[in-house]
């Protein structure tokens, strides 16, 4: 899960993400970074944890971290929060010579409108609202991830 700073969407996203992988009994690695080294070793946002933990996720203990091109190797797949960073992932690769790599990478939202390129608003900019807003579009989202991945007796679950 990748978003700009690595302090509001995409902990949401990998905070939710692995509560619903282990609700489902996936052992997936999941993990999120950002576009931009901003915020590298900081906590997530105020507002994205106080939302999270509303809803039993705590994501107290993630640290924002740059994308770097192993991971591009490593992660089967790899969401982008918006075309902005798609495009700062896409640079990273054409850097590295590493087409393989971005065909991996995908727009977040395309899981749960495919094709649609769509943009999880960054809520850094607004108040606490804006964030209890990017946690349900997250919700739905990672809910259509594991639809669309988890073997049929995980879903089950």
């Amino acid at each position: 899960m990748v978003c700009l700073g690595n302090i509001c969407r995409s902990p949401i996203a990998e905070g939710m993400m692995r509560h619903k992988a282990l609700e489902h009994g996936m052992d997936w690695e999941i993990d999120s970074a950002g576009t931009e080294s901003l915020h590298s070793g900081e906590p997530p946002h105020l507002f994205s944890q106080l939302v999270c933990m509303e809803n039993g996720i705590d994501i107290s203990e993630q640290r924002a971290r740059q994308i770097v091109p192993a991971d591009l190797k490593y992660y089967d797949k790899i969401y982008a929060m918006a075309a902005d960073v798609y495009r700062g992932i896409q640079s990273m690769a054409a850097a590295q010579l590493d087409t393989e790599g971005m065909s991996k990478v995908d727009f977040f939202l395309n899981e749960l409108y495919p094709k649609c390129n769509g943009t999880v608003p960054d809520p850094w900019y607004g108040p606490e609202e804006g964030y209890k807003e990017v946690f349900e579009l997250i919700d739905k989202t990672t809910s259509a991830i594991i639809r669309n991945y988890a073997p049929v007796e995980a879903t089950l679950n």
